[in-house]
């Protein structure tokens, strides 16, 4: 099994991660929301608009 970040042989103690340096990147693009699930829930969409509109920015535009 390849590490997902490096694609370097993988660790038993940091499975499914090579080392600890990849596994902190990984847990880092969780923290970041590269790794966000979009969600199609109104409520939630709702909530996002509001947040950008207090922030002082332009809504996304809906798809």
């Amino acid at each position: 099994m390849a590490c997902p970040i490096c694609d370097a042989e993988t660790e038993k103690a940091y499975r499914p991660f090579c080392s600890r340096r990849c596994a902190d990147i990984d847990l880092a693009r969780w923290f970041n929301g590269r790794y966000a699930v979009p969600s199609r829930d109104p409520e939630d969409i709702e909530a996002a608009i509001d947040a950008v509109e207090a922030a002082g920015k332009e809504p996304p535009k809906p798809h």
